[in-house]
């Protein structure tokens, strides 16, 4: 069963970090995901740049709106995913319980379905 694991970060986390800080909370990622890999549970995963060079467009009643980042409003952005094959929503969680960026952000467990159940 496909689950979706959102990594939801404070926008600002990433700025507190020193750049040796960055790089060894990507590495514990890295090794977190090829773990994920060998366990064949991993489908797809990456992380996402941050929300300041990121765009939203909305199309309502015919008329097109691009607002570029970042967005004043954003409590949370999304700074990463996996996408995962697990057997159970309870597998899900202990990944997500495995995760590093639960550390410091939230990471949201998400089914993989219908837009519209």
């Amino acid at each position: 069963m496909p689950y979706m694991l959102l990594v939801l970060e404070d926008p600002k986390q990433r700025q507190g970090r020193t750049p040796e800080e960055g790089r060894l909370a990507y590495d514990r990622m890295l090794r977190f995901t090829d773990a994920l890999k060998a366990r064949g549970l991993r489908k797809a995963s990456d992380a996402l740049r941050s929300q300041t060079d990121a765009v939203r467009v909305e199309v309502r009643d015919g008329k097109s709106v691009v607002r570029d980042g970042p967005f004043a409003e954003c409590k949370e952005m999304v700074g990463g995913f996996f996408l995962l094959d697990c057997k159970t929503r309870e597998e899900a969680i202990a990944i997500a319980h495995e995760c590093p960026a639960a550390e410091w952000s939230t990471v949201e467990i998400r089914e993989v379905g219908t837009c519209w159940e």
